[in-house]
């Protein structure tokens, strides 16, 4: 059987991992500026982290949700005390996409409605209500498209206070900061008249913090530099380090039914030990404030390269865009320089290291990188 070819690959085959590193089947060392899309959090084979899934598995990796599991309630106990949150509920599943699959249903059992504003270069999963309020219309099949999605500009607030005022508006999601849109990034005055607009509306605000939250932009959530509190966060990536796991954060005002979510693997057993870990250790070396300094030094350091058109983000979510594309830049960075990074769209590289890249560990970035922009 062959694998379904989702994806062109690059020719490297990566087999070990530490820290902010990772090495090939053939030896070669390489620096990864690109956490495998944000997913790794406190770095590569943390020992701590080992050790817990290790001890944990021994256990028992699994076992039903019709059973308690208080592996389940410390996680919410420990993000709760760690975000900020900790009036909240948390509902625990598997990927990015069915955290916005729940956000979303939960939003449309509150309210009744069906209409969802998102955002022009949203991208929230590609799985069926998550792909229709994805801004790209490639990867929104004919059976997913309902019709459900009003698209609006970003940090348009007049725009946005219109179509809410309609009165019929479910739900608004809208990326903490925006990943495969380019790292643009929503005002804090646009969230903050967004935040206003749905409670005048009776509206659930869903924020979409799957890239952008988990310390990666020097706060616990991009939306805290805004200050507002959404009624749904969803998370994933960062939350077990590689392990497949998801969250929906859910504001008192919702009310748990019996039946109207469920999971079979959400927050199993395996995977909780995996997120007590990480939080554990982003607590241990204060990977949220490192994530801030690091990523300041990296901004401040990337505006001086004079081919750079344009650096944005926060923290560690750092998006360097150029005025002509960046597919032979990128390649040149991974087979010449020995560093992964991201891109978005033609122009864009996206950077998402680990929450523990150090502050040598970005000079050396920046030293690769002037190799291949000097030449």
């Amino acid at each position: 059987m062959k694998l379904f070819d989702v994806y062109p690959l690059f020719d490297v085959n990566i087999v070990q991992g530490k820290g902010c590193h990772v090495w090939d089947d053939k030896g070669q060392e390489y620096l990864d500026l690109y956490g495998g899309h944000a997913v790794i959090s406190i770095g590569h084979a943390h020992p701590h982290y080992v050790d817990a899934i290790s001890k944990q598995v021994a256990k028992l990796g699994f076992y039903s949700n019709s059973v308690i599991n208080k592996l389940q309630q410390e996680v919410a106990d420990r993000l709760g005390a760690m975000c900020g949150y900790d009036d909240y509920q948390l509902f625990l599943i598997n990927s990015g996409a069915e955290a916005n699959e729940n956000a979303l249903k939960l939003a449309s059992f509150y309210n009744g409605r069906t209409r969802i504003i998102s955002f022009a270069k949203a991208f929230h999963g590609r799985t069926s209500l998550a792909v229709e309020v994805t801004n790209n219309p490639k990867i929104i099949a004919p059976i997913n498209d309902n019709g459900h999605v009003t698209y609006l500009p970003l940090n348009d607030t007049e725009a946005m206070k219109a179509e809410l005022a309609k009165g019929d508006v479910c739900a608004v999601i809208i990326e903490g900061i925006q990943g495969v849109g380019g790292i643009q990034l929503p005002t804090s005055e646009f969230l903050q008249a967004l935040r206003q607009a749905c409670d005048e509306n009776n509206t659930a605000l869903v924020l979409d913090e799957i890239q952008s939250g988990y310390g990666r932009s020097g706060k616990f959530f991009a939306h805290q530099y805004a200050g507002i509190r959404p009624d749904l966060i969803t998370v994933a990536k960062g939350i077990g380090n590689g392990f497949p796991m998801a969250g929906v954060l859910i504001s008192p005002k919702f009310t748990p039914v019996y039946g109207q979510l469920g999971t079979t693997f959400g927050g199993n057993h395996l995977a909780c030990a995996a997120a007590i870990a990480v939080l554990d250790v982003m607590k241990e070396e204060n990977l949220v404030e490192n994530a801030a300094l690091v990523g300041s030094h990296l901004i401040e350091e990337l505006k001086k390269f004079p081919q750079i058109k344009e650096v944005r983000g926060l923290g560690l979510m750092i998006g360097m865009e150029f005025a002509e594309p960046i597919k032979e830049l990128r390649k040149r960075l991974l087979f010449e320089q020995k560093v992964f990074t991201g891109v978005s769209g033609t122009n864009v590289i996206r950077l998402l290291p680990p929450l523990c890249l150090s502050m040598a560990e970005a000079d050396e970035f920046l030293n690769r990188l002037n190799n291949v922009l000097s030449k």
